[in-house]
């Protein structure tokens, strides 16, 4: 038993002391980082399928859904990326592949 107290006595010793020593150091500078350009180029409006479009497919693929303006959500995001919707209510997302693809941050389809 004194061992075992005597090692971690003198293990916190020893971190202790190395964070002592971390908080009296010196700051190192940062690395300068390079100039942001001046302007940023917007997406073209080519770039995104109309509202109209989104709007449409999307009315479409939700008109069943339980939770109706939830699913118009996420369809309308995912449109506006996939730049497409699967046609019919529920399934056929090997249509659109990005559609498909896209996930949620817990990793399940993100797109109705």
């Amino acid at each position: 038993m004194k061992l075992l107290f005597a090692t971690l006595l003198f293990m916190f010793l020893v971190l202790g002391s190395s964070f002592v020593r971390l908080s009296f150091a010196e700051p190192v500078a940062p690395h300068p980082r390079p100039a942001a350009p001046a302007t940023i180029p917007l997406p073209s409006p080519a770039a995104h399928p109309p509202p109209s479009f989104c709007d449409k497919k999307c009315g479409e693929r939700c008109k069943k859904a339980g939770v109706k303006d939830r699913c118009l959500k996420y369809c309308g995001i995912c449109c506006q990326d996939c730049k497409c919707v699967p046609s019919g209510t529920y399934g056929n997302k090997s249509e659109c592949r990005c559609y498909r693809d896209k996930l949620n941050s817990k990793g399940k389809p993100k797109c109705p």
